[in-house]
Parts: structure tokens; C-alpha cells; sequence
């Protein structure tokens, strides 16, 4: 070979080397700038906004936006809409939509195309009309009017719910199936692919609040704590939503990790059927006092939640100190309200029986949280020392939402948002006012009082803060005399990410996960 052959070999492999090496430094050591991976929790088998809480993934996902946006306090920002206002009269709401925004297929935003969207959520879902009802809405080019039935005093509130998500109904009009395909949003990036496993999502070209850091995201269902924990470990996702708190000492203080924490808005409870043998507030009051929740809180979650007590969770500030907990933790409390009600062991096998029948419960439990089971399986132990049976029924997260309405359950666990409108007053309606002619469609258990009816339509109605704030905490009040529900904990919420990911950020709302902040560096 000539020398001058050499030297170009030599060249050659030395400029295919600096290539490879360059490559390899824009992957981030062998992660792609341009590509985003993210373990979550999935349970949408469509994202189609208006089925199930569908629309949650769809803001969580970054496809879609509303007319507001929740700070960390939970107070409301501006996001499609700039600005808004309320008339003399507290039913007439004006807001102004920003006049830069655009769908992702590139047309405007306009009044007209806000009106469309909030019309078609309110034709497809009945949850809508539990939020609030209008009589009209008035479009006339970025302006659009809102006119209620009656006095919402938390309206923006209320639109900020991922519910209310705007979506281009035109293109639907034109064959854009959103079941299927994906609604056409704002959001920075717009679905590709979807199943209930996996979701593929690639930058909206025409996305109107800046530039989009990803071209693809990734976001595959690993439903399992542990195993998000072990893909992000292994690099095969680049974050992970909600690591259990069994993996916590593996990333909140390691350098190659970047954790973010905070305070969440949710309430892990028990719902209790007021039906059947559970009619009894005895037993319901044996059930809360029979469990240890200070201790599940302390050694079971390992601090990574606050002991239950109330309805609605220290964070929100509605009398959390100030309510009374009847049925502190007292076994021996249990079991005399047992007796009391004519449960006893006379049989000597452990269980509490009557009439022949021993008292054994069925308890419906999921999966994508995992302290949901560790919670069931330890308050299934202490039920056992006071004599009553357990039966741990493990469902599918569709099938909980299912049972919720139909009351078809004696006992079931839910990590519940209770404050996801930035006011607390839907939340404690759906899950226990009555539920006349389908009014609160959660509220299967049975449970209702007019007093607390009467509360929760004052603190919703009034334009006082004084007022519906003392409401409020007087309704929390009347759900603990009355045993309503077991109040388990509130847990706290975190991301986890790679050193290398920048704009981690988690809310109190659990809205906004993968955001046009959110890049690598």
C-alpha cells in the first residue's frame, strides 16, 4: 500500500472515531437529546377527554391545555385565556383568549373555537354538569362570555379542571377521530400512537407558548412501583412518575438523580357502603377506630405520609386541626362497639359473628398505586385482632370507578384528588351528597344528610370566603360524626429523573407532568 493510501485510512478511521465520539456526546451517553422516556402509571384505554378522567392523561401527557392553570397554591393562572372577569350579577363571566394560540394543526384559537369545545364536553359527559351549567355561551372573537344558571364563585376554578381541556372540534368535524388518534389540542406535543400499554408522542410543529425540547416522548405503562424504579435505574426510562416509598433511599439523595417532591392535594380513603350490614354506625365507627393510622403513615410509608384524620388534607387549610376525629385508634373501643351491636365471638374462630353469620367484608382494592394494597393488607391484620374478616379484592382501576357508582362493594380504597378545581366543594359532593336523580354520580355508598347538603350548596353558592371556608370545615365535621368514610392518609407526590433532566417540576394538581419546561441538558 502507498503511504499516501495509509495516511487516508488512518485519516478516515480517525474522522469516523471524532464522529462516533460526537455522536455519543449529543445522546448524553447514550440517551438522545431528542427523545424523552417516561415510565407513568396508565389506565386510559382512549384519550378521548370526555370518557372516564381520560382527560387528566391527556394534560398530564402535554397533548392538551385549558383556559387556566393552578400554581403551586392552587391558585388559578392565566394559560389559553389571558384574562377574565365576573359581572355585577356573579353569573356572567368574561374571558379573553390569548390571540396566539394555536391547535396543533396550525389553526387559531379563537372564542368561537372555545365555545365549540366546552359545548361538545358538555354533550358527551354528564361529570361536566356536576362542575357547574350555564345557560349560554356567547363567542365574538377572542372574547367569550360565559352566562351560568346560578352563582359559581370558583368558575376558572372549575375550567382549569383537565375536563375542560380545549380541542379543536372542527377537525372532528372533518374526520379526526379523538378516540382513536387523539384529540387536536394546544399542548406541546400531539399523539402519534396510543394504547392502554404505551403512548408515543411527537412535537407539535404549531405550538404557540415557545419551543418544544422534544421531537419524540415516549411513555410507556409500567403500572408497578418496583419496576419503575428498576427502568429508571437501568436507563430505560429517562423519569418515572410516583416511586413507591419502599425505593425512596434509592434516589432522593443520589447525585445521579434528581427528585422532586411535594405535598399532594390527594386523600387515600375507604369508602364504606351505608347499606347492608354496614347500615350499622356502629360498625362503621368499629372499622375506623379497629385500624392504626398513625402507624401505617410512620413505619408502613416510611413518613411519605401524613396520618388520615379528615375529609380534605392538612395542605388545603379547611380546619384540619380544628375537626374532631371521633374514633380515635382503640381496639378495645372496637370491639365494644362491636358488642354493643350484638357482634360477638360465640363461636371462638376469631371472627365476630350474629345470627349465625360472622362479619367478613369484602374490601376492593387497585393496583397502579401500590400503597393502596399496602394499606389494605395491614388494615386486613388489624381487623383480624378485633374479629372481623377481610376479603382483599384486587380490580382493575376501571372496575373501582364502575363500583364507585353502583355502590356494589361493603368497603372500598381510592386515592381521591380533593381539591382538583383549586376548591374542595365538588369533591366532598360527588363522594357523599345525595345522590338525587343522578346528582353525584360517585356517591354509590348511600350516604346522605340534608344538613350537610345544605353546607356544601351554601360554600358553593356564596361570593363570601369567610363563609363557604366555615361551611366547609362544618360539613367535614358532620361526614366524622356520621362515619362516613375511613380516612386513610395523604401521600405525598414525586418525579424522579436522571441528573441530566432539567424542568422537573410536580404540582399539587398532578396536571402537568411532561411540559414545553421539561428538556435535557
Amino acid at each position: 500500500m502507498k503511504q499516501w493510501q495509509r495516511w487516508l485510512m488512518v485519516g478516515t478511521l480517525m474522522s469516523m472515531s471524532i464522529v462516533g465520539f460526537l455522536g455519543c456526546g449529543l445522546q448524553f451517553n447514550g440517551h438522545d437529546k431528542d427523545v424523552l422516556k417516561v415510565g407513568a402509571i396508565g389506565f386510559a384505554s382512549t384519550l378521548e377527554p370526555t370518557e372516564n378522567y381520560f382527560s387528566w392523561v391527556v394534560v398530564r401527557y402535554g397533548i392538551g391545555e385549558t383556559l387556566v392553570k393552578f400554581n403551586n397554591t392552587m391558585g388559578t393562572e392565566p394559560w389559553i385565556a389571558s384574562k377574565w372577569s365576573v359581572g355585577d350579577d356573579n353569573q356572567t363571566w368574561t374571558f379573553t383568549i390569548n390571540d396566539k394560540v394555536t391547535f396543533s394543526n396550525g389553526r387559531k384559537v379563537t372564542a368561537q373555537a372555545v365555545k365549540e369545545s366546552l359545548e361538545r364536553t358538555f354533550e358527551k359527559s354528564q361529570r361536566a354538569k356536576t362542575f357547574f351549567n350555564y345557560d349560554r355561551i356567547e363567542a365574538n372573537g377572542q372574547t367569550l362570555i360565559i352566562h351560568t344558571d346560578k352563582v359559581y364563585p370558583n368558575l376558572p376554578g372549575l375550567l382549569g379542571d383537565p375536563l375542560f381541556l380545549i380541542v379543536d372540534v372542527q377537525s372532528e368535524r372533518e374526520g379526526r377521530n379523538f378516540a382513536v388518534d387523539g384529540p387536536i389540542g394546544t399542548g406541546p406535543y400531539v399523539a402519534t400512537s396510543f394504547t392502554k400499554e404505551r403512548a408515543e408522542l411527537e412535537a407539535n410543529k404549531n405550538y404557540w407558548d415557545g419551543t418544544v425540547p422534544f421531537k419524540r416522548v415516549e411513555v410507556p405503562a409500567i403500572n408497578d412501583a418496583n419496576t419503575r424504579a428498576m427502568a429508571l435505574q437501568s436507563g430505560d426510562v429517562d423519569m418515572a412518575i410516583n416511586i413507591g416509598p419502599g425505593e425512596y433511599g434509592l434516589f432522593k439523595d443520589n447525585k445521579d438523580y434528581v427528585f422532586e417532591e411535594a405535598s399532594s392535594l390527594r386523600d387515600v380513603m375507604v369508602r364504606m357502603s351505608q347499606k347492608g350490614i354496614l347500615v350499622d354506625a356502629n360498625i362503621r365507627a368499629a372499622l375506623i377506630a379497629g385500624i392504626d393510622r398513625e402507624s401505617y403513615a410512620k413505619n408502613l410509608l416510611k413518613d411519605t405520609f401524613i396520618a388520615g384524620k379528615a375529609p380534605l388534607p392538612p395542605s388545603l387549610g379547611y380546619g384540619f386541626k380544628q375537626v374532631k376525629a371521633p374514633n380515635q385508634y382503640s381496639p378495645e373501643n372496637a370491639r365494644k362497639l362491636l358488642a354493643q351491636s350484638g357482634w360477638v365471638d360465640t363461636d371462638g374462630d376469631g371472627y365476630v359473628d350474629k345470627d349465625g353469620q360472622d362479619l367478613v367484608l369484602d374490601f376492593y382494592t387497585y393496583t397502579s398505586r401500590p400503597e393502596l394494597n399496602l394499606y389494605a393488607e395491614a388494615m386486613q391484620a388489624d381487623y383480624k385482632k378485633i374479629g372481623i374478616g377481610i376479603n382483599i379484592k384486587i380490580v382493575d382501576y376501571s372496575v373501582i370507578d364502575e363500583l364507585a357508582k353502583s355502590g356494589a362493594y361493603d368497603l372500598m380504597i381510592s386515592s381521591v384528588v380533593t381539591a382538583n378545581t383549586g376548591n374542595p366543594v365538588w369533591f366532598l359532593k360527588q363522594y357523599w351528597g345525595s345522590n338525587i336523580d343522578g346528582a353525584n354520580p360517585n356517591n354509590g355508598s348511600g350516604y346522605s344528610n340534608p344538613r350537610y347538603d345544605e353546607l356544601l350548596a351554601l360554600a358553593g353558592s356564596t361570593m363570601d370566603s369567610t363563609t363557604a371556608h366555615n361551611a366547609i370545615i362544618s360539613a367535614q365535621q358532620i361526614l366524622l360524626d356520621d362515619n362516613a368514610a375511613i380516612y386513610l392518609g395523604y401521600p405525598k407526590i414525586n418525579l424522579v429523573g436522571k441528573n441530566y433532566m432539567k424542568g422537573i417540576h410536580t404540582s399539587p394538581c398532578e396536571y402537568y407532568i411532561i411540559t414545553k419546561d421539561l428538556k435535557k441538558e
